[in-house]
């Protein structure tokens, strides 16, 4: 994601719908909202943005359809749920919500989870709901490629074509799954995620947004993580949990923790992203290993931020 390739319009573009969704969470909260009904409502509005890979906007397996995953968990009962690999259900956040509250089950899967939404009356579409047609050129020259495409690279094919001379897929932009993580005023966490996967994936890959531990995980013991990525490098990983365990265990910081895991353990198997991460005392970490990550965070009663490269929330993180 070099600073000289993204564009003004891209620029503004993610960070009015960064900013618009802080809001709106934001005023949740300020009305004594909690943190898994704000996480809810963040992910229910990220689904709904075509510039995400989530919901409307999500990108293509290599059999040119969608499979989409999300998962939510509450910090302080430990209950979580998730879904993966549906293509019906329009809003995946609130089925994995419904399974965490509604079922004995933690994952449903595909048909098994469509049947489930519909039978909480959550609303399903057709399949080519989720289609845009940057993603299905992003597929195309994917498919060009012979390679899947991790969930952050790409973004630059929803604004503009490349140069004649440039490769298929520009590899330094980024774009990724969504998610996001709260601490209300009563004190309890959550944190939820939702993604699309990767461009050009095989159908039936599950990633780590939906697997509790890897990409999502919330305790009110230690803190609430939502993670973005390359998916398989976070499930070996555990990624989200080994940031709650680290503080556990460990004694440290959440940014200490947060830190060791996204610029140390990760890379040692090739891991590139980052994650989110608020802790029970209000600490903010968003600590990716990449140029920049998409991302925004905001305080009752402040003004939201919203931030693309490494060096734009220096001091964020406690």
């Amino acid at each position: 994601m070099s600073r000289t390739q993204i564009s003004a319009q891209q620029n503004a573009a993610y960070h009015a719908a960064l900013q618009d969704i802080l809001r709106a969470a934001q005023q949740l909260l300020a009305g004594g909202g909690s943190a898994l009904d704000a996480v809810s409502l963040a992910v229910d509005l990220l689904e709904d943005c075509p510039l995400f890979n989530a919901g409307h906007g999500a990108v293509f397996t290599h059999a040119e359809t969608h499979e989409l995953d999300a998962a939510i968990m509450d910090g302080a009962t430990l209950r979580a749920g998730a879904v993966a690999c549906v293509s019906r259900v329009r809003r995946p956040l609130r089925a994995a919500r419904a399974v965490m509250e509604h079922s004995e089950h933690v994952l449903l899967v595909a048909a098994g989870a469509e049947a489930f939404a519909q039978e909480q009356g959550l609303e399903l579409v057709s399949p080519d709901y989720f289609s845009t047609a940057a993603r299905r050129e992003q597929l195309q020259r994917a498919l060009a490629t012979a390679t899947a495409v991790l969930d952050h690279d790409g973004a630059s094919l929803l604004f503009r074509e490349p140069a004649a001379n440039a490769s298929p897929l520009d590899e330094g932009q980024k774009l990724g799954t969504v998610g996001a993580v709260a601490l209300d005023a009563q004190g309890n966490l959550a944190a939820a995620t939702s993604t699309g996967g990767m461009t050009n994936k095989r159908p039936g890959r599950v990633g780590d947004s939906p697997l509790i531990g890897a990409g999502t995980y919330a305790d009110n013991r230690t803190a609430a993580v939502s993670c973005t990525g390359t998916g398989e490098m976070f499930i070996r990983m555990a990624t989200a949990y080994d940031v709650c365990a680290r503080m556990a265990y460990g004694g440290v910081s959440l940014d200490t923790a947060a830190r060791e895991v996204v610029m140390k353990a990760l890379p040692t198997i090739g891991g590139r992203g980052g994650l989110i991460a608020v802790d029970g005392r209000g600490n903010l970490s968003l600590r990716f290993n990449t140029e920049g990550m998409y991302r925004g965070w905001a305080r009752v009663g402040e003004t939201p931020l919203s931030a693309i490269y490494a060096d734009a929330d220096e001091g964020c993180a406690a």
